[in-house]
């Protein structure tokens, strides 16, 4: 893009009020601005009420509160609870056309914080992009099964920004009708499921989804999940009686719930070992099924879509642990058991992997189920509903081997936020020369695909099935993962049931 000479404060007009931003760099910037009401109160467990309009300016130089956070690495509570809101970066709040990428950020269904420095979107704006970033409800706020509340509030939160996106981003140089959707792990599951809801498939054009998971819940499943988690706080599990309870406190108890997950495998099964407390529900309402029998089966219809994996996706988790190399013949035979399909999958991956040892076996398997197979699978199942899939493998390792390709590396790569803290863990202070090289390569498709659907390399098609391996050798193969492929042959993610 040009250099341009924009104002300090730069400001536009929203429907519902004007926005004063702030240059950073060559770029403006708008954060913290308000798609929804804040959900709590009369709106706690509710679907998203639109936002009210304000008088006078608004300042927009801060990042909106982060919602209620799960998880070890949880954010810590704050006082406001401004939680639906989101960040605009734009190369010119004057332009016309441009581009438009939104940012679903992930983790796991139940953290999920559009201010970590990992998504800095100033390369992406440097390329022309304008470029939305949000926050949404996760955890039991916004995905937990509850009674006397919709399904899936997360999801009708995210909808909810992709409906103001359509009606304002053109005030910031963007042009609505040439959005698409970006998220990694629990926000490409997410766009996923954005996929099948109808009302929601217009507001987008393309799609970005990274280690897309296989996660959803059956109604019976999510809602045991709730009334064994209400049974801990000691009130039941309606909206009604957990609306008493603090957000952050209930946050907090999710937390404790996922970590005594194991311990339900009797009667939650898969789901039980999965490391998720939360998940999309497949309710028949908000989400009417999962994305990959509605798109093979034509119930949806394809978009242009670019879908990755990394190789090593289960690594992360295992070193992240303290596990790697720990695992014994029991613990793989139970994984294969629990995640490889069903009846022949254990073997298939032991006469696979006749040589693998438990560590090997278990990742094998629980990356395909996780993440690979999902991910091949979205391709697949979009190019069948008559879209246009474009398929990558990073391959690349971090830190020197010790985490391999792991899950979320692939992230700093796309936004070009290498010296981010997420990314100076995974790829050390000073990355290879390759690293930069992929970053590189990795950003150039995102920007060409948001602007042409082409992201430089072939479709993917049954036949052919070109896919881009992103290492020290960048190159276009046959999907590189075929023995998996092979094994997973017909089995689609499936919700997960009470056994």
């Amino acid at each position: 893009m040009p250099e341009l000479d924009l104002p300090t404060h730069p400001t536009v007009r929203t429907a519902e009020g004007l926005l004063r931003g702030r240059l950073l760099g060559r770029h403006a910037v708008f954060r913290g601005v308000p798609y929804a009401r804040p959900p709590v109160g009369a709106l706690r467990f509710a679907a998203p009420a639109p936002a009210e309009p304000w008088d006078g300016v608004r300042e927009a130089a801060r990042f909106g509160p982060t919602p209620p956070q799960s998880g070890p690495t949880a954010a810590s509570p704050a006082g406001d609870t401004d939680w639906l809101t989101l960040n605009v970066h734009t190369p010119d709040p004057g332009a016309a056309g441009l581009p438009v990428l939104v940012w679903i950020p992930g983790g796991g269904y139940v953290a999920a914080a559009s201010d970590d420095p990992m998504y800095d979107a100033a390369a992406l704006a440097a390329a022309g992009l304008v470029v939305v970033s949000l926050n949404y409800r996760v955890g039991v706020e916004g995905f937990g099964r509850l009674d006397g509340a919709p399904a899936n509030r997360g999801l009708l939160d995210q909808a909810a920004a992709l409906r103001w996106v359509r009606r304002n981003i053109a005030a910031f140089g963007g042009d609505p009708d040439q959005v698409t959707v970006a998220g990694q792990s629990a926000g490409a599951g997410s766009i996923a499921a954005l996929l099948t809801m109808k009302p929601v498939r217009g507001l987008f054009r393309r799609a970005v989804t990274h280690s897309v998971p296989g996660s959803h819940c059956t109604p019976a499943l999510a809602a045991d999940v709730t009334a064994a988690l209400a049974g801990r706080l000691g009130t039941a599990p309606t909206a009604a009686a957990l609306s008493a309870v603090d957000p952050w406190r209930l946050a907090g108890e999710l937390t404790a719930l996922s970590a005594d997950l194991p311990g339900h495998g009797e009667r939650w099964g898969a789901f039980a070992q999965s490391g998720l407390a939360v998940c999309p529900v497949v309710d028949g309402d908000v989400l009417p099924e999962a994305p990959w029998p509605a798109l093979a089966a034509g119930r949806a219809a394809g978009i242009d879509l670019l879908v990755g994996h990394t190789r090593d996706e289960f690594r992360l988790f295992t070193v992240m642990a303290g596990l790697l190399g720990t695992f014994t013949e029991q613990d793989a035979r139970t994984a294969l058991d629990l995640f490889a399909p069903q009846p022949h999958g254990p073997d298939a991956y032991r006469a696979a992997y006749p040589r693998a040892t438990p560590d090997e076996l278990l990742e094998s398997v629980r990356s395909d189920a996780l993440f690979r197979m999902p991910s091949l699978q979205l391709a697949e199942a979009n190019t069948a509903a008559g879209g246009t899939s474009y398929l990558f493998e990073l391959a690349l390792p971090a830190l020197g081997g010790v985490l391999g390709a792991c899950h979320s590396l692939d992230v700093p790569l796309a936004f070009g936020t290498l010296d981010s803290p997420i990314g100076r863990q995974l790829l050390g202070d000073t990355p290879s020369p390759e690293a930069v090289a992929v970053s590189h390569e990795l950003h150039r498709a995102w920007v060409s695909f948001a602007t042409t659907g082409d992201p430089g390399w072939p479709a993917f098609h049954p036949d052919e099935q070109l896919t881009r391996v992103l290492d020290a050798r960048p190159r276009t193969v046959r999907y590189p993962e075929q023995t998996a492929r092979r094994i997973w042959a017909g089995h689609h993610p499936a919700a997960f049931d009470l056994r």
